[in-house]
């Protein structure tokens, strides 16, 4: 009699999210969720002690240029779930990667492993991946996600934040605090921000493009910026797209600007990227000039975006937007009545506002 079913189909078509059409999807989609359903349906009367779904960590963290397999994977996950409710017998398995090569992850280079190992992942032994099909499979829980760890590497993770299933296995890293009081955490972009103030408008560039370069180097594997041409493309560097999403999120990390996941297709070279950032983190900077600029509306609104509402309102920075929202066009506050009542209907419109639009309310025509 057949008393159990292993389900180990598969297939990758992965790319960034905008590349994915209704074909890619369905390729990836059927041997997962359309053969796992037909196993289920048919096997659903027989008496099975086991119902395996080789799944993957893919659809539990996400993983960059794979939201079709993820969610192909994450459809054996709720099959798992739907067959426990039902009485049934299921275990669905959400996989890390394997040593041994696979049709999966033959095209894997060296580039592509490496990507892994900084993200925290190790591959599995073949020993360490059947020890860990024994353990799953004697256990009462729908859902397992079998994968090897680096916890150094999870706390040095490239977006400084391990996907939230793993927080509860690794040590956070050492707070950096700030040369002021020694009592506030500082970010990465804050940090660049503060050390980017002190510079002429030449040095900031400089240091914005070692940024880039070094982390170029980071991605594709090298052991130091000597191989990264500031003037090459990167499509003529190695990247995919892939790596290129990597390095966008490495440096939105680094400098705290919401980065698209086309950067580097819009800004082809190290050089041009640098150029970018120091256009987003400096606006209206000219290489030509020294010393620091005064802030635009722009770096307002890029700041105070990064800080919880709760942090702004402890500081009184809420309470001067308020201000400022409220006044004239001279900045100061109206005073007749009805001008009083257009200021009671704003603060009501104000109430509403979510901070973007309260910043620009707040600088809308007022130079101070």
């Amino acid at each position: 009699p057949l008393t159990g079913v292993v389900h180990t189909a598969g297939v990758l078509d992965d790319g960034v999210l905008g590349s994915l059409d209704a074909e890619r999807v369905e390729h990836v989609m059927r041997p997962k969720t359309d053969a796992a359903w037909h196993l289920h349906e048919l096997t659903r009367d027989l008496p099975l002690r086991r119902f395996v779904l080789y799944s993957s960590a893919a659809g539990v963290t996400g993983n960059s240029g794979q939201a079709n397999y993820a969610a192909a994977n994450t459809c054996l996950d709720a099959l798992a779930h739907h067959r426990r409710a039902h009485g049934l017998p299921a275990t669905s398995l959400a996989w890390g990667m394997w040593h041994r090569i696979s049709d999966l992850t033959a095209g894997l280079d060296d580039t592509d492993l490496a990507r892994f190992g900084r993200g925290g992942v190790t591959p599995l032994t073949a020993d360490e991946g059947l020890a860990l099909f024994d353990a799953a499979t004697d256990r009462d829980e729908a859902l397992l996600v079998p994968v090897g760890l680096d916890p150094d590497a999870l706390r040095e993770s490239t977006t400084g934040t391990p996907p939230a299933l793993y927080r509860a296995l690794v040590r956070p890293a050492p707070a950096r605090r700030t040369a002021g009081d020694g009592t506030a955490d500082e970010t990465d972009g804050a940090a660049l921000l503060r050390r980017l103030a002190g510079l002429t408008a030449e040095r900031r560039s400089a240091v914005l493009l070692d940024l880039v370069l070094s982390n170029v180097a980071a991605v594709l594997g090298h052991t130091g910026t000597a191989a990264v041409e500031r003037d090459r493309a990167f499509k003529d560097l190695g990247f995919d797209s892939l790596t290129a999403v990597e390095l966008r999120n490495r440096l939105g990390a680094a400098t705290g600007l919401r980065l698209p996941a086309t950067l580097v297709f819009d800004h082809p070279t190290p050089q041009d990227l640098a150029e970018h950032l120091r256009a987003g983190l400096t606006p209206g900077d000219d290489p030509s000039e020294t010393g620091a600029d005064t802030p635009d509306e722009t770096a307002v609104r890029r700041a105070l975006a990064t800080v919880p509402l709760d942090r702004l309102r402890e500081a009184g920075v809420l309470d001067t937007l308020l201000r400022l929202a409220q006044a004239g066009p001279d900045g100061a506050p109206t005073e007749d009545e009805e001008e009083a009542a257009d200021a009671r209907a704003r603060e009501a419109s104000i109430a509403e506002m979510d901070l973007d639009d309260l910043v620009s309310l707040a600088l809308d025509g007022d130079d101070t």
